[in-house]
């Protein structure tokens, strides 16, 4: 039996993961969430365990981490622009909330941690594909607490033998997204008000987008597997703004309302990454085509809005 703790377990790619994790044989879930975005009624609850608390209280990580084998670690703030907005608030979420979480692992014993990094913004503004030997240089206070984050599961691992990784996600998409901020939801849920979509620059700007049912079944593989470090994980395939927007129009059959604006400050203009390393290590095989990934969350979106 293997018992899992998912921090942030009641956000959307939480809740995928718990749901996949019920579906396996032998694995017990444990979700820690305060529901400043994500709700337990979305939640399996009859099946897992809910600790409502906050990452950065010590007593709630304790109560979360009690008879946990395993951690995945997704809560944090990650809006790119808010973090330009209010820097100490997403310091404090992230690296606070992680500092925390790993004093508990430590002293309680658990044994691996598997933890949500990012991609382009830690990295910053580097010609593309990205991978895991380049040198970090985050453009935004959210992409630097990933590096601190990055940094201190590295000194886990070494200082006090906490077996870690860093998953660095891509632009995850899927159903279960309409809270988030992301590029495919905003779109989404403005496509179903009629609103216009609005383009930062002139849509050529290239990003990495992955499927949330291939990114489950790698951060199984992750916990399951002794790998350290950072682990790119996207599909490895650049697709333009524009691009998605095409696709979009295939999905919804709809002549879609977009507008160019300028570019805004801190946001990195193109990347994708090189995912060989967790291929290697992971088995990581991303298999849903962008379109078939599109045209599932495009149907959740609207089942959601009748």
């Amino acid at each position: 039996m293997t018992r899992v703790l998912i921090t942030g377990g009641a956000g959307f790619i939480g809740r995928h993961l718990a749901d996949h994790l019920l579906s396996l044989r032998d694995v017990e879930v444990t979700v820690l969430d305060n529901e400043s975005l994500g709700d337990r009624k979305h939640l399996d609850l009859d099946r897992l365990r809910f600790v409502g608390g906050d990452l950065r209280s010590s007593e709630d990580v304790s109560t979360a981490l009690e008879g946990v084998d395993a951690v995945v670690h997704l809560a944090a703030d990650t809006r790119v622009m808010d973090s330009i907005d209010n820097p100490a608030h997403n310091f404090d979420n992230n690296v606070v909330g992680t500092f925390t979480l790993l004093e508990r692992c430590r002293e309680l014993g658990v044994r691996r941690v598997v933890a949500a990094s990012t991609g382009g913004a830690i990295l910053g503004d580097v010609p593309p594909p990205v991978h895991e030997e380049m040198v970090a240089r985050p453009t935004s206070p959210y992409g630097a607490s990933k590096l601190m984050l990055e940094g201190y599961l590295n000194a886990y691992a070494s200082s006090f033998g906490v077996s870690t990784a860093a998953l660095r996600f891509s632009n995850i998409y899927g159903p279960r997204s309409f809270h988030k901020g992301s590029v495919v939801a905003h779109f989404f849920k403005r496509i179903l008000t009629g609103e216009p979509l609005v383009v930062y620059g002139d849509g050529s700007q290239k990003r990495d987008y992955l499927y949330a049912g291939d990114l489950v079944r790698v951060i199984w593989a992750a916990v399951q597997s002794d790998a350290e470090g950072a682990y790119q994980l996207g599909t490895g395939i650049p697709t333009t703004l524009n691009q998605l927007l095409d696709a979009m129009r295939g999905v919804t059959g709809l002549d879609l309302d977009v507008r160019y604006e300028d570019f805004r400050a801190g946001e990195v203009r193109d990347t994708w990454c090189a995912i060989d390393r967790a291929r290697a290590n992971l088995g990581f095989d991303p298999s849903t085509p962008l379109e078939a990934g599109l045209q599932v969350t495009w149907d959740w979106f609207q089942a959601q809005s009748a």
